[in-house]
């Protein structure tokens, strides 16, 4: 495969907090490189979540994805070639997970990096060098767009990320893209979706966890809650506005059992390996 989603980034004003969150939940590791001071990251031993501190200017919450690939000038002369419209900006060295930050024609904007950049380290290195995924591990990472089909060409032409879309229904608008690994859900975005609920604009939208067994987690998720409250999962569905939202959830997204949302708020698809 000639690239691969290596991590997944959260904005947070609890971004320590949070990283307990995940290594309770799901089991994930953060690294021993990791440097608290600046973010923290933890790892499946495929994909990287890297969990930053809100700065300002900054909103919290889901902010974008990463991919890996074997050679970004590759990349560079196919988004040239056909998405003219499409610029890349180098990264500071002080980012352990990505060289390049982009977008695609829809202005989604991910990470970009190839396995020799200098500076990528901590749990995106120890994750190339693992030979063993977590039971609890990332499965997809959605996203939505006013232009799916468009932003699912982007990432096939570019990317060479396979389409997997032939187990859906015939009414499901979404784009499936997987890198073998873990899948890219490409969500519409239309704002008569969220009639009865807040309006989240087109970007980020959720990440999806595969579990061994979910009767399993949901149990240990109880356990962990009454033990520490602060590592309690943020509630979804109270209230009218919140019902509808977890609703919109449900029938936006038919790879989950179980919808939850992480202790600070972002949206989590579980379902059972």
């Amino acid at each position: 495969m000639f690239a691969k989603i290596n991590h997944v980034a959260i904005v947070s004003d609890d971004y320590a907090q949070l990283c307990k969150f995940y290594e309770s939940m799901f089991g994930m590791k953060t690294s021993g490189n990791t440097r608290p001071t600046r973010a923290v990251t933890v790892g499946d031993g495929y994909v990287g979540l890297n969990i930053n501190p809100r700065r300002a200017g900054r909103r919290s919450g889901l902010d974008h994805f990463g991919i890996q690939v074997e050679d970004v000038e590759v990349c560079y002369e196919r988004m040239r070639k056909k998405y003219p419209q499409v610029k890349w900006l180098k990264r500071p060295a002080t980012r352990p997970f990505a060289g390049i930050t982009t977008h695609d024609p829809n202005g989604i904007m991910f990470d970009l990096s190839q396995k020799n950049m200098a500076n990528r380290t901590s749990v995106y290195v120890d994750n190339e060098s693992s030979s063993k995924v977590n039971a609890r591990r990332i499965d997809h990472v959605a996203f939505r767009t006013l232009n799916p089909e468009l932003s699912a060409q982007f990432y096939r032409d570019v990317f060479e990320l396979a389409p997997t879309n032939s187990n859906k229904s015939a009414d499901d608008p979404n784009h499936y893209l997987t890198d073998g690994q873990v899948t890219l859900v490409i969500m519409p975005w239309d704002i008569t979706d969220y009639d009865a609920t807040g309006i989240i604009t087109q970007g980020m939208d959720h990440i999806g966890f595969k579990v061994e067994n979910l009767d399993t987690f949901k149990k240990e998720m109880r356990e962990i809650a009454d033990n520490n409250p602060r590592l309690s999962p943020a509630p979804v569905s109270t209230g009218p506005e919140g019902k509808a939202l977890d609703k919109l959830f449900e029938r936006s997204c038919p790879l989950g059992e179980f919808r939850m949302a992480d202790s600070d708020g972002v949206l989590l698809d579980v379902s059972q390996a």
